[in-house]
């Protein structure tokens, strides 16, 4: 699924066009973007928390030349999904398994 997927669904859902609803899901992903950017946290109840977590610096290996190199510490964004939201996926994998196994 794709953000275009994602708009005819809402847009079907809502009634808006889908000129309306592909202008109010980029804004929020620019909401979010921007509350990471400026280290906020984004958490949507019953869905999950955006945040950013910190990543230690570390030693990695070029798989090229075998050379050790350093990566330095760095800023990562994260998703963290609620316990509700994993239990209905969970629940719609289970829900969906016997169709997946019958193509």
């Amino acid at each position: 699924m794709n953000k275009q997927d994602i708009v005819n669904i809402i847009a079907e859902g809502t009634g808006l066009t889908k000129l309306e609803t592909a202008a109010v899901v980029d804004a929020f992903l620019a909401t979010v973007s921007y509350a990471l950017g400026n280290g906020n946290r984004v958490e949507l109840r019953r869905f999950g928390t955006f945040q950013v977590k910190d990543r230690k610096a570390k030693k990695a290996r070029n798989p090229r030349t075998g050379e050790e190199v350093m990566i330095p510490p760095r800023k990562v964004p994260f998703f963290k999904p609620s316990p509700e939201f994993q239990k209905f996926v969970q629940e719609q994998l289970k829900a969906n398994e016997p169709e997946q196994n019958a193509s």
